[in-house]
C-alpha cells in the first residue's frame, strides 16, 4: 500500500498541480460558456436559473470540504499524525471561499425569485453559520505556532462545528422554509432535464478537481511553513545556547 508522504505530496504538487489546474479551468470556462450562451432559459425562472450552475457546486463544495475536514480531524486525534492536520488546515481556506461564493450567488439568485438579497430561511441561516464556523476555524487553526496543540485544539473544534453539517443538508426537510428542495440527489431521481443537469454535473465535477488540487497546493505550502519553522527554532536554539 502506497501512503503519501510530505515529499510525494511536495512533488505531486509541483509537478502536476498546475496543469490539473488548468485543465480544470478549461472545463469550466467551457462549461459556462455553454450556459450562458447556449442554454435555453427555464420556463419559471427564465435566465435566473443559470446562477444555479454555480450555486449549486459551491454549496455542495462546502459541505463536501467540510465533512473532509472531519475526516481528518478524527485520523489527527485518533493517529497523532501531523500530516492529517496539514490536511485539515489546508483546508480550511478553499472551504471559506467556496462558501461565501455559495451565499453570494444564492443572494443574487434569491433576489428575483423572492424578491429579497437576504431572507432568515432554514437553510440560508446554517450556510451563513457554516460560513462563520470557517472563518472561526481559519483563526484558530493559525492562531498556534506548535503543531500539537494546534492540531489538538482545531481537530476538536472542527468536530464539534460538524453538527451544522446536517442541519444544512436536511433543513428543507426538517422545516417549512422558501429554499427549493433537492433537485438531484433525489431517491425518485434527479428532477432537472438532462439539458441542465448534464452541464450541472460536468461543472461541479471540474470545480471539485479545482478546488481539490487549490486544498493540495495549500498543504504544500504548510508542509514547507511547518519545516521552515523548524528550521528557524533550531537555529534559535543554537544561537540561545
Amino acid at each position: 500500500m502506497i501512503s503519501p508522504t510530505p515529499e510525494k505530496i511536495i512533488g505531486f504538487a509541483n509537478r502536476w498541480a498546475r496543469w490539473i489546474i488548468c485543465l480544470a479551468l478549461t472545463f469550466i470556462t467551457i462549461g459556462m460558456a455553454y450556459v450562458f450562451l447556449a442554454l435555453p432559459p427555464d420556463y419559471q425562472q427564465g435566465d435566473s436559473v443559470k446562477i444555479m450552475f454555480v450555486h449549486v457546486p459551491t454549496a455542495w463544495g462546502s459541505l463536501a470540504i467540510y465533512v473532509l475536514m472531519c475526516v481528518f480531524s478524527i485520523l489527527s486525534l485518533v493517529y497523532k499524525s501531523p500530516l492529517a492536520g496539514y490536511v485539515v488546515k489546508a483546508c480550511i481556506p478553499v472551504g471559506l471561499s467556496v462558501c461565501l461564493i455559495c451565499l453570494i450567488t444564492g443572494a443574487v439568485w434569491g433576489k428575483p425569485m423572492w424578491g429579497a438579497w437576504w431572507v432568515w430561511d432554514a437553510r440560508l441561516t446554517s450556510m451563513l453559520i457554516l460560513f462563520f464556523i470557517y472563518v472561526a476555524l481559519y483563526f484558530l487553526w493559525n492562531a498556534f505556532l506548535q503543531s500539537a496543540d494546534g492540531h489538538k485544539i482545531g481537530a476538536i473544534c472542527t468536530l464539534i462545528g460538524g453538527f451544522n453539517i446536517p442541519i444544512v443538508k436536511f433543513s428543507v426537510e426538517w422545516w417549512n422554509t422558501l429554499h427549493q428542495p433537492a433537485s438531484v440527489l433525489r431517491a425518485n431521481g434527479p428532477a432537472l432535464s438532462p439539458e441542465f443537469l448534464y452541464p450541472l454535473l460536468g461543472l461541479a465535477l471540474s470545480g471539485a478537481l479545482f478546488g481539490a488540487m487549490l486544498i493540495v497546493l495549500c498543504l504544500r505550502n504548510e508542509i514547507l511553513a511547518r519545516r521552515l519553522h523548524a528550521i528557524q527554532s533550531r537555529k534559535l536554539r543554537r544561537t540561545d545556547g
